[in-house]
């Protein structure tokens, strides 16, 4: 277990394992960041040629690890990459603390001297340490690397009631990302819609989060009270379909903000299915539903005066004699029909059952977020979510909260034409759930969902790309799991508390 503290120190004194200091690229050579001027001087001149050998500029993300021989008191100097000057705020600080984190092995103390010149960028850096030094390792077999056991970040104001609370926040939204991220990565085989209930309601027994309740609703009570999205899209499973709510009411709340996370704990595609390929990652298609319960026990935990009710509807979209067919027609919650024409647009169905649930709560915000269209991510590739809604003000806020958490996302439109598609193309039902045409379908599925939000002021996150990394890892992310859309909502909840 690593432990995080602030100290006020020059970092050339300082004595650990490993001292990391932030550097820019310029056109006249690598130059020290905030923090690790001193650093620098203790090296002279010998430095910057050092790092021109080692081919070391100061691009974004880019590392060096140097023996220092004496010339400061610790015996490993990490270099780390801020890219230019005009690029240091709190996302590039973020980034390096998650990349430095990620490059030191072995050592049993870190010495953090990165850019912590205010409370952002003390969060930023803890921040991407706690996300940096992820690892899901609970399938692996013999040891596994252990993170430092105490990363010391060295700040000027690190006595101030400012910078501690930026600590725990900063300690909070890590632990809840990476949770989050825990989630995600486990096998959908032991994280079916039961047992991804059970593990929030276990979840809550722990931290115990003050003013914060969870419930479930299991199949039989979905059947009676008619989620037919929710119901419709889990009956084709041996593991039946759950909804899990969430609610935290403080006293004092500044306003009511509902959120909403498609919850398909492994997505076949049903009997419109999925290549084999397109299968291997699908233990993420819940990562949504990972994302608004972690944010909210987060939100809890930090006391944010923000009255939360969140809704996880979990299923499995599966193959069997009892799935649902291209064909069907499905009542929502709500009583609205739908014709479904094709079984692997299902996370649409769960969350119109959540929206229209959600939005009996009466909130003055909701916000969806679900991994549900691979469009999405043709249009705004693996790192980017798109942000839609019928409110451009919420939208803006989104991507706003997103680029201070390190959250990259882009607001895209919903056109009349589609809200006219989903309204008027089927001949037996209200609505018509799949795009037939094969285009736009990033726009027509948030153009469905728009027709279970009713008057609410509402955002949609399609978070199909970022939420989950098939590549290596850069920055503060990992490869898997993401955790993407818990800072983002954090972060928005803070501003709504008026606490930025």
């Amino acid at each position: 277990m690593t432990s995080y503290t602030l100290r006020k120190g020059a970092a050339e004194k300082t004595r650990a394992d490993v001292v990391v200091v932030g550097v820019h690229r310029t056109p006249q050579g690598p130059q020290a960041a905030p923090g690790g001027e001193g650093v620098m001087a203790a090296y002279g001149r010998r430095l910057v040629p050092l790092l021109s050998t080692l081919g070391f500029s100061g691009r974004l993300d880019e590392v060096a690890k140097v023996p220092t021989g004496g010339a400061i008191r610790s015996p490993l100097l990490v270099l780390v990459g801020l890219g230019e000057q005009r690029e240091l705020d709190p996302s590039a600080v973020r980034r390096a603390a998650g990349v430095a984190i990620r490059s030191v092995d072995n050592a049993a103390s870190v010495v953090l001297a990165l850019p912590a010149t205010d409370d952002r960028q003390v969060r930023a850096v803890v921040e991407g340490a706690i996300l940096g030094s992820y690892a899901f390792a609970t399938y692996k077999s013999g040891s596994t690397p252990a993170g430092p056991g105490e990363v010391v970040v060295l700040s000027d104001g690190a006595r101030g009631a400012g910078a501690r609370r930026a600590l725990e926040v900063a300690r909070v939204v890590g632990e809840m990302t990476a949770l989050a991220r825990d989630w995600v990565n486990t096998p959908a085989a032991d994280l079916t819609p039961e047992i991804f209930a059970d593990a929030v309601v276990a979840e809550h027994r722990t931290r115990k989060p003050g003013k914060l309740k969870v419930a479930v609703t299991d199949d039989a009570a979905l059947r009676a009270q008619g989620f037919g999205g929710i119901v419709g899209v889990g009956q084709g499973s041996a593991h039946p379909p759950r909804l899990v709510r969430l609610t935290y009411a403080p006293k004092g709340a500044a306003t009511h903000l509902a959120l909403v996370g498609k919850g398909i704990t492994f997505d076949s595609g049903g009997l419109s299915i999925k290549t084999a390929g397109a299968m291997t990652t699908m233990k993420c298609d819940m990562a949504g539903a990972a994302a608004v319960v972690a944010a909210t026990f987060a939100i809890a935990e930090l006391g944010l005066p923000v009255q939360v009710t969140t809704l996880a509807p979990l299923a499995e979209n599966m193959v069997s004699g009892e799935a649902s067919r291209p064909g069907d027609v499905l009542t929502m919650y709500g009583g609205r029909t739908v014709e479904v024409l094709n079984t692997d647009a299902e996370g649409r169905l769960v969350l119109a059952d959540g929206l229209v649930l959600a939005g009996e709560a009466e909130p003055d915000l909701l916000i969806d977020v679900a991994t549900l269209t691979g469009a999405c991510v043709t249009a705004l590739g693996d790192r980017v979510a798109g942000v839609l809604g019928n409110d451009d003000d919420l939208a803006a806020r989104a991507v706003a909260a997103g680029e201070r958490a390190g959250e990259a996302l882009w607001q895209l439109p919903i056109t009349p034409e589609i809200v006219d598609k989903v309204r008027n193309s089927s001949t037996v039902a209200d609505l018509m759930q799949h795009n037939v045409d094969g285009v736009g379908g990033a726009i027509y599925a948030a153009a469905f969902l728009q027709e279970f939000v009713g008057t609410h002021r509402w955002a949609h996150l399609d978070i199909a790309g970022p939420a989950f990394n098939t590549r290596a890892g850069y920055g503060h992310v990992p490869s898997g799991g993401t955790g993407f859309g818990v800072g983002t909502l954090v972060e928005l909840a803070t501003e709504l508390a008026g606490r930025r």
